[in-house]
């Protein structure tokens, strides 16, 4: 089943559990697609707190990158 992007917002920062909701993988294949480059990087917005920008997990949901 594709993840649907019509409950997303137009904008602003989502955190990882909200976007594993639209990403089906785990926690630890989330990072690993990072690393390799398949998945968006976050952005710090404190020592143990990352976000991802709603339009970059928009982009791959919707089959770009």
């Amino acid at each position: 089943m594709q993840p649907s992007t019509s409950t997303l917002p137009i904008d602003g920062y989502l955190r990882i559990g909200q976007v594993l909701k639209l990403v089906p993988v785990s926690r630890s294949s989330w990072y690993y697609g990072i690393k390799d480059g398949r998945f968006p990087k976050p952005h710090k917005i404190g020592p143990r707190t990352s976000v991802w920008k709603v339009e970059d997990i928009r982009k791959l949901i919707e089959g770009g990158k």
